[in-house]
């Protein structure tokens, strides 16, 4: 019987550890509903039953930070929890084809008396006293923030990662990147924690992550939705808009 050469030997070896490469497990899917029916719905849904009275505004509310707190500290999408404007908004009178929904602002976005620092450690202690048009078109439609979500500085890259806040990780697999740099609000909605989330996008923003963790997201044309501002910001090619799991 003839030998098999060591060059063969080699081979088959090489061979079978490929195999078992391509066979690894893949990781676990981290969900913050598992064991929250709520969870399963998306934004429009959790609307009608806020609407139809089966559930309220604050039961919604306090189901989504509780979901937040379970796997907030896994993933880090929060830059900075806004629970207690959340739960007075909630306690109010709310309108729009969204009340009573809850979800996350991207800490690109000022919102009045709130922190915003804009991933970066230099606007850390920063609280604005004014609000673009498209945060107060966001609260129209009834809409509960209760957190910022993470945001690469200033926006600048397709990764979600700060020297301020660290690094923020997809729920699919924690050792895979999130994308950015709506980073923190698409691991917030690819993990159940709400079922939309505020996003903005000027060179994949939105589409990156979205792409990333399993989300629709689109980059609105600039013009669709509210504008406003400063008329000295020059030409911004950012486009506010969300992330979500359903169209």
């Amino acid at each position: 019987m003839t030998m098999p050469s060591r060059r063969a030997m080699l081979a088959v070896t090489a061979t079978a550890a490929a195999l078992a490469a391509c066979q690894t497990a893949p990781a676990a899917h981290t969900d913050a509903a598992s064991s929250d029916a709520l969870g399963d719905l998306d934004a429009t849904g959790v609307a009608a039953r806020i609407r139809s009275g089966k559930i309220t505004a604050h039961d919604v509310l306090e189901a989504a930070i509780a979901r937040s707190a379970r796997v907030n500290g896994q993933l880090n999408f929060i830059a900075s929890p806004l629970h207690e404007y959340g739960r007075a908004r909630a306690a109010t009178r709310l309108g729009g084809p969204f009340a009573g929904v809850p979800t996350l602002i991207k800490d690109l976005m000022p919102m009045v008396g709130q922190p915003t620092m804009y991933g970066s450690r230099a606007f850390a202690r920063f609280v604005p006293q004014e609000q673009p048009p498209y945060m107060d078109a966001l609260l129209a439609a009834g809409l509960v923030p209760f957190g910022k979500s993470t945001t690469p500085e200033f926006g600048l890259t397709a990764t979600t990662e700060t020297l301020l806040g660290g690094d923020t990780r997809n729920p699919w697999d924690v050792t895979r990147s999130s994308g950015g740099s709506s980073g923190g609000a698409a691991v917030a909605v690819a993990a159940r924690v709400v079922p939309i989330a505020h996003a903005s996008d000027g060179g994949g923003s939105i589409r990156i992550p979205a792409s990333c963790n399993g989300l629709f997201g689109l980059k609105p044309s600039r013009g669709r939705s509210v504008l406003g501002g400063r008329p000295d910001n020059g030409v911004d090619i950012s486009v506010n808009g969300c992330v979500s799991r359903s169209v």
